[in-house]
């Protein structure tokens, strides 16, 4: 990152603390993609089956030890709906889809990035920012495209308490 980005981020840090009124520019925020989101895949069947595969290879190694008896596997759990045909999904699961969403936007950083969801019926999502992640203008426009994303994510998905 360029020393003129982090002086610009540092200038409106510190103006922001002290009360300056120095503000962004109004940037309009990037249009956003008209498709459903995708919800990602359970992280825990990837780790199931690598165990297992390790567990074959050592009986493979070892053929006179008798082989261990094996838990069956459980059928992927169906993912809850309402009764609008809206997924019901913890927040942690809404953070990590409006973080996918914002990372198809131009000059989106790859780290660096928090996003907390909040609220119930009407639940929001809010952006932070690592110091020096990204420029103050960039930072602007991508907080300004998070309240379109909220929007349209709302349609397919609902906070699950």
């Amino acid at each position: 990152m360029s020393d003129e980005v982090k002086d610009a981020g540092l200038v409106a840090m510190i103006s922001s603390i002290l009360g300056g009124n120095k503000r962004a520019d109004h940037v309009a925020p990037p249009p956003l993609a008209e498709v459903p989101p995708i919800v990602p895949a359970d992280p825990v069947e990837p780790v199931e089956a690598s165990r297992s595969e390790a567990a074959a290879a050592k009986a493979e190694s070892a053929p006179d030890v008798a082989p261990a008896a094996t838990k069956p596997v459980e059928p992927p759990a169906q993912i809850a709906t309402t009764r609008d045909g809206k997924r019901l999904l913890p927040a942690e699961a809404i953070a990590d889809l409006v973080l996918g969403e914002l990372r198809k936007l131009e000059n989106f950083p790859s780290s660096g990035v928090s996003v907390t969801v909040y609220g119930y019926r009407h639940w929001n999502a809010m952006l932070t920012f690592a110091p020096f992640s990204t420029s103050f203008q960039n930072a602007t426009r991508f907080r300004q495209a998070v309240p379109d994303l909220v929007f349209k994510l709302r349609r397919f998905v609902e906070l699950e308490i």
